[in-house]
Order: C-alpha cells, then sequence, then structure tokens
C-alpha cells in the first residue's frame, strides 16, 4: 500500500501489477502519478508543465516527418 504525493491517499496496487514507467492515477485526486520504483511501489507527481513538453515534443517530430516528406515528393 502506497500513497498518493499530492493528497496522501491510499492507493492499493500490487507491486506485481505495475511496471516502472508507468503511469496511474488518483482515485480521489485525480492527479497523474508516474511509477518510479516497484518494490515498494513509489510515485512521483507528473506535472502539466512536464505534459506540455511531451506535446510540444510530439509536435516538432510530426512537422518534422512532413517536412521530410515534402522533400522526397520534391526530389522526385
Amino acid at each position: 500500500m502506497t500513497r498518493c504525493p499530492e493528497c496522501e491517499t491510499e492507493i492499493d496496487l500490487d507491486e506485481d501489477e505495475v511496471e516502472e514507467g508507468e503511469i496511474v492515477s488518483c482515485p480521489e485526486c485525480d492527479v497523474e502519478l508516474e511509477v518510479t520504483q516497484t518494490h515498494p511501489v513509489h510515485f512521483i507527481v507528473l506535472s502539466d508543465e512536464d505534459e506540455e513538453e511531451e506535446e510540444a515534443d510530439e509536435e516538432a517530430s510530426v512537422k518534422e516527418e512532413e517536412e521530410e516528406e515534402e522533400e522526397e515528393e520534391e526530389a522526385e
């Protein structure tokens, strides 16, 4: 049994049911938590800033792929 670092609610997760890097949500405060350790289970709160950075990275990779496709089409 471990607690949400944000609201201290007990979160009942079996060590064998989760993997490091997995994202779970607190049933009480709905904050997203990343599993950083499985024996015992330990979480860190994912901040909105982290999510925004990931989204920006994804958007940048999509733009790069589109530009590469355009260059390939122009080369033909």
